[in-house]
């Protein structure tokens, strides 16, 4: 990490590059960037469980020991559907005018797609193609805050290969390597104003691009007892590289023309990670209808945080880090499932996870904080091998402040995201063979 040498501080194309990516080039979302809810039977525990339970190909995304469990060769689509209501009201202390921004999060669908296959009575594979990590945040583009950002999205899908082996008759390990294939677009205003004193339109920054990188999902499944199963996983760090050069629409500030001519930028580049994660699962059967579960998870927010940014061009060469100021969040769940009849399986469960941030941290880019979970579904058994499912999560984010200041003017964007919540419905089908 370096700075700009005294003799190149002046040009104003890095300064602008740097304020606008920096503050809306982070990861943006509206919640939790991990996302339990990928459409299967599980999605309505609030992840009570997942590292422990295995009813279908869809565990090896939460414990890839899990599939060793399953018997012949099983196969589970699904999809599912994110509605959120993120709506920002501003305060007394609010510098910036524009409207409030509409509901960020209007909706995002998705898709997942498991396979597992029984080798022999202690060795299976598998592979899954699922997303699990992103939301989209999308305003308003004369909102209050458009200086921060307008819009921005980011997307991961991985692509997961998995093997499980019981080494003995109580412990399996499974292993699955990950490849994940990210998206990730932003819009910002940029302020055309000369210094305060002249009245101009808007301008545009966008940037975009793809990146794939890789990680690994690890796990074990150990049977305590007759009736009880005990799940760790682990998920590795995926770090993406974005790169590409940004795409700047109507500036007509003279001042930041001629800084943008001087720098000639050719490229920025961003370096952004989906965490770590460590989860600890219990599956207890009580009797022959009743299945107790609970889980305790961690994610290595205060990683992700730290987003590193680079800019090239024929005569300036830059690179740092962006401290977000994120720290590591943790999440409890707790769940059962009931077969209410021999073809019918009700689910239900309650979650909370801890914010990945303080207050004081929260920007409008990234308008996070803690979750309360609360989760229901079924599994129906059709006959010939064929089961439907479908589930629900309900996710309450309450209100949430932010003051957020640009460090060239001074100005202050402030409210409240009030009332912030998500709607996950998903559902699906698992086949037997």
């Amino acid at each position: 990490m370096h700075s700009l040498s005294a003799s190149r501080r002046h040009s104003l194309a890095v300064a602008v590059t740097l304020s606008l990516l920096l503050l809306a080039g982070a990861q943006a979302q509206a919640a939790d960037l991990l996302i339990y809810e990928a459409g299967q039977e599980g999605a309505g525990l609030s992840n009570a469980g997942a590292a422990a339970l295995a009813r279908d190909p869809s565990v090896l995304m939460s414990n890839p020991a899990g599939i060793a469990e399953l018997k012949g060769t099983q196969l589970n689509v699904n999809a599912q559907l994110i509605l959120g209501h993120y709506q920002f009201a501003r305060d007394s202390n609010n510098q910036f005018d524009g409207n409030e921004g509409g509901n960020a999060l209007k909706y995002l669908p998705g898709s997942s797609l498991f396979i597992s296959h029984q080798i022999d009575n202690r060795s299976a594979i598998g592979f899954g193609m699922y997303g699990n990590f992103g939301l989209l945040a999308d305003y308003d583009d004369d909102w209050a805050g458009r200086y921060f950002t307008q819009e921005a999205t980011l997307i991961g899908v991985s692509f997961q290969p998995t093997i499980a082996h019981k080494f003995t008759d109580d412990l399996t390990i499974g292993i699955g390597p990950r490849l994940v294939y990210g998206y990730y677009r932003t819009e910002v205003a940029v302020n055309n104003s000369v210094l305060g004193l002249v009245d101009r339109p808007d301008g545009q920054l966008r940037y975009k691009d793809t990146d794939v990188a890789g990680g690994v999902n690890l796990g074990m499944l150990y049977q305590l007892g007759p009736r009880t199963k005990l799940g760790l996983a682990y998920t590795s760090k995926v770090t993406f590289e974005f790169e590409d050069k940004p795409e700047l629409k109507h500036i007509n500030n003279p001042l930041l023309n001629l800084a943008l001519n001087r720098g000639n930028l050719d490229s920025l580049e961003l370096d952004m990670s989906i965490p770590q994660t460590v989860l600890l699962s219990v599956a207890h059967e009580l009797d022959g209808q009743w299945t107790l579960l609970g889980s305790l998870g961690w994610q290595d927010w205060s990683e992700f945080g730290q987003v590193g940014v680079s800019v090239d061009g024929d005569r300036i060469s830059d690179s740092t880090t962006l401290d977000r100021g994120y720290k590591d969040s943790w999440n409890i769940s707790a769940g059962a499932q009931y077969q209410y009849t021999p073809r019918l399986r009700w689910s239900f469960g309650v979650g909370y996870d801890s914010s990945m941030m303080d207050d004081e941290e929260r920007t409008a880019d990234n308008p996070a904080g803690e979750v309360y979970r609360l989760s229901t579904g079924f599994n129906y058994d059709l006959g010939d091998g064929l089961d439907v499912h479908a589930a629900y999560t309900f996710m309450w984010l309450g209100d949430m402040d932010i003051q957020q200041t640009k460090a060239r003017t001074g100005q202050t964007l402030s409210g409240t995201y009030k009332d912030a919540y998500l709607h996950a419905l998903g559902g699906g089908l698992t086949w037997r063979f």
